[in-house]
């Protein structure tokens, strides 16, 4: 293992052991057993290090989720069934990856008074998200792409959501079977509106525009040639009162 491959191990263990904030340039070089110069060698800094560490955790993490979902895809007999099923492997999981979760919302604290620390944030959001994304898709290779970024971002606020509830109190956080008695609740509810409402707003806004230069009753013609319609059209240009005066000559 060469010096880079160790400041990475050494830094994640540091992370999981003493966090983000606690952790010191000399503490990973003693679990790495490089030397000071190695870490602005490789990586610039002690924040770069960490940073990089902890965006290779959560990428080997993304690599377990996404053979979950591939494991639910062949075993789970309906959508919602895969759903439930992944949701709560997925949950079992946190507690093998604590630390790393624990780490991830302590630089969330961090953000706020930290703009470097806020981009770095921002990047590993994206990045995961992303990463969300191509897993969606090489579970479900017959989605759009569309549609697979919605559910990668969907997926995302699930998970930030269940992590900090597991954190906080694991015995009493949302599991997968709640999460699918929900979503089939939802689903039952909307069904009659799911097709309309799934049309993009792109497409309503076309629907619109090629309406828009429809003159009103535009739709009526078919009617144009009804002997009534043509003869109030022929006594649009008279006065009104015109035939009672024909009727006082007569008189």
């Amino acid at each position: 293992m060469g010096h880079r491959e160790a400041l990475l191990e050494g830094a994640r263990q540091c992370l999981y052991e003493r966090g983000y904030a606690r952790t010191t340039a000399r503490d990973i070089v003693a679990a790495s057993g490089t030397n000071l110069a190695s870490i602005g060698y490789h990586f610039g800094s002690k924040e770069a290090l960490l940073n990089a560490a902890m965006v290779q955790a959560i990428d080997e993490w993304g690599d377990r989720v996404k053979e979950l979902l591939l494991r639910t895809t062949t075993s789970a007999a309906d959508p919602l069934s895969r759903f439930e099923a992944t949701w709560t492997r997925i949950i079992e999981s946190f507690g093998a990856h604590r630390p790393l979760w624990v780490a991830l919302f302590e630089v969330m604290t961090q953000a706020e008074h930290s703009p470097e620390m806020r981009t770095f944030l921002a990047d590993a959001i994206q990045h995961g998200r992303e990463r969300g994304v191509d897993n969606v898709q090489t579970a479900h290779p017959d989605i759009d792409a569309v549609h697979a970024r919605a559910l990668g971002a969907f997926f995302q606020a699930l998970m930030f959501g269940l992590m900090a509830l597991w954190l906080v109190d694991p015995k009493h956080s949302p599991t997968g079977h709640e999460l699918g008695v929900a979503l089939r609740a939802l689903v039952a509810e909307a069904a009659p509106q799911l097709l309309a409402d799934d049309v993009p707003r792109s497409s309503r806004g076309a629907e619109k525009a090629r309406g828009a230069g429809k003159p009103r009753g535009a739709g009526k013609s078919s009617g144009a040639g009804n002997s009534s319609g043509a003869g109030k059209e022929r006594g649009a240009g008279k006065p009104r009162g015109a035939r009672k005066r024909q009727g006082d000559r007569k008189r």
